[in-house]
């Protein structure tokens, strides 16, 4: 069966599912989690994307990630790629570190951002690793609650929500985190809901944005036909 085409357009928010090749583990130290944040953030300025949310685990990644212009699959297959040979060098080992395709799953943001952006900050919760999102070193959330700092994660949008003092819009959010301790693995945020995978989001929203992806398809098949018969009768650039 054919894979879908990925959904693109300017402003679409993705949560991002990054995992190790057969569950194997992604990270080996702290050095590998630096590096790979150095990465992300270096294709964050190359490609013009917004990183709401990430969360390090040992052996996947999650993020929230909202694009401009350059479709997302530019990015991370950078992104993925140089880390990789990272690893590989590191570890002195070679062949795929990731599993086959990552998974980006096209998420409604005024509905669902602040919902996802609190379901990757209690990933190390639910797998029981901390009782208190912010002892987790690893994820966005200490940053949101002013713990750390790092200049090219967007927070802004996501705290303003919680008021305009910032001191009481991060303590607003911090709570609002806390209060979702509670729940379990959400299939929706994991494109296993709802009649697209590739999308979470209203029906109106579903309905625009497959709109969209079908567009794109049409638009890329009608340069490739062109470009074949441009070809055909002045043969192939030189």
């Amino acid at each position: 069966m054919a894979r879908k085409t990925r959904i693109h357009f300017p402003g679409a928010l993705y949560h991002v599912i990054l995992r190790g090749n057969a569950r194997q583990d992604i990270f080996f130290d702290d050095n590998d989690r630096c590096r790979f944040l150095l990465l992300l953030q270096e294709v964050i300025e190359r490609y013009g994307y917004r990183v709401h949310a990430f969360c390090l685990m040992l052996n996947h990644v999650h993020m929230a990630i909202q694009v401009g212009d350059i479709p997302l699959a530019r990015g991370i297959q950078n992104l993925c790629f140089r880390y990789a040979m990272w690893v590989n060098r590191c570890q002195n080992r070679s062949g795929h570190l990731f599993q086959g395709r990552y998974k980006a799953l096209t998420v409604q943001t005024d509905a669902y951002q602040l919902a996802l952006i609190r379901y990757i900050h209690l990933n190390p919760n639910r797998c029981r690793i901390v009782d208190n999102p912010t002892e987790y070193r690893w994820s966005s959330h200490r940053v949101y609650c002013g713990i750390e700092d790092l200049s090219w994660l967007t927070t802004d949008t996501t705290l303003a929500v919680f008021g305009p003092n910032a001191g009481q819009a991060r303590k607003r959010f911090e709570q609002f985190v806390m209060d979702g301790l509670g729940e379990g693995h959400r299939s929706e945020f994991h494109g296993t809901f709802g009649n697209d995978s590739r999308v979470l989001g209203d029906e109106a929203f579903l309905e625009s944005v497959v709109a969209r992806a079908k567009q794109r398809k049409v638009t890329a098949v009608t340069v490739d036909v062109l470009l074949r018969a441009v070809c055909s009768v002045y043969g192939p650039s030189p």
